[in-house]
């Protein structure tokens, strides 16, 4: 009889039979499997606190997965992955990417192995790999900085259908600043289809702000229902961008980034061509429309690895690229 692995419900009824103190060999002849596949089982996957159900079944599913190393990447393929990794693509999106596609089933862990040999070889694909810092956070000092908006509501009265993303037109905005406060980037992310906009500016002055916010969006006015701004002083001329594109401005509660995380961690992004190290005051808006654009070209496993643009065309039947004028800068 052939071995096969057992399944996640099987591994979590082990997990739970053996806190009670139920032996192997009951636990096998229960599952109806033999002493010796559970024997090896808890061999192979029990981690230093015990045996648990998920972390099992991730350690096997690894294994697994690692048997894609022995597949031979053809030339065609490898040319494929080192285009894609170029662009700034993650090995997870790779790997996505060419699955949906129909080209080949990979694990991403064989896409870094590549790029590791690449780099042995004297390649440089390893540079285009993301950096692993912390998320960016901007910090304001104490909560007196973050008061003055004028008729500032509360994230807490933003519609169902903008918190639960059934929808395109909820976006979210935020600002990085360059070191030394020296220039400053404004950031809009929508939140359904992930697409993402952003504007290089000579600080993070509430007029500039403003007008940067209503440029960058008139394009899109159509699809533009609600921001969710941070609490920076810069925003407090929100009424003006809501009475512009005709759109409902909401603020997240003060040091609670989290409520606005798609910026955030998309923030974050941006900081892998714009560094905490960088002063943003000469930064074009070439160069920002560049970055933006690879963004927004990278498939995301959260749509099904299609890439924003591809998610906000189905979405609106509207090419972001194309009407933002990226198509023709880039």
């Amino acid at each position: 009889m052939a071995y096969t692995h057992l399944s996640l419900e099987e591994r979590h009824y082990t997990e739970l039979q053996l806190k009670e103190g139920v032996s192997q060999n009951k636990i096998a002849k229960a599952l109806g499997r033999s002493q010796s596949t559970l024997s090896r089982e808890l061999g192979r996957n029990t981690g230093q606190r015990g045996y648990r159900h998920k972390q099992a079944h991730g350690k096997a599913k690894e294994r697994h997965m690692e048997k894609a190393k022995s597949i031979k990447l053809t030339d065609e393929i490898k040319c494929r992955i080192a285009r894609d990794i170029k662009d700034d693509w993650s090995p997870e999106q790779v790997a996505g990417r060419l699955e949906k596609e129909d080209v080949i089933k990979l694990h991403h862990e064989t896409i870094y192995q590549f790029i590791l040999e690449d780099k042995k070889a004297g390649g440089a694909l390893y540079k285009h790999l993301r950096h692993q810092e912390k998320t960016y956070r901007k910090r304001y000092g104490s909560a007196h900085n973050r008061t003055g908006i004028p008729n500032r509501v509360g994230i807490e009265k933003r519609p169902v259908e903008a918190n639960n993303r059934e929808r395109v037109g909820d976006w979210e905005a935020d600002t990085i600043i360059g070191k030394n406060h020296k220039g400053a980037i404004a950031t809009l992310d929508e939140r359904k289809s992930k697409l993402r906009l952003a504007v290089p500016l000579p600080g993070k002055k509430a007029k500039a702000v403003k007008q940067a916010m209503i440029d960058v969006l008139k394009p899109l006015k159509k699809f533009v229902k609600t921001i969710t701004y941070d609490n920076g002083k810069e925003f407090v001329q929100h009424e003006a961008v809501a009475e512009a594109l005709e759109c409902d401005s909401y603020f997240a509660a003060p040091y609670h980034s989290w409520e606005r995380g798609q910026n955030e961690n998309a923030n974050g992004l941006l900081r892998q061509y714009f560094p905490k190290s960088m002063e943003l005051d000469n930064v074009s808006e070439q160069e920002v429309i560049m970055a933006i654009d690879k963004l927004n070209n990278r498939p995301r496993k959260c749509l099904d690895y299609k890439t924003p643009y591809e998610a906000f065309k189905e979405l609106t039947g509207m090419d972001a690229r194309k009407v933002m004028g990226y198509a023709l800068m880039t």
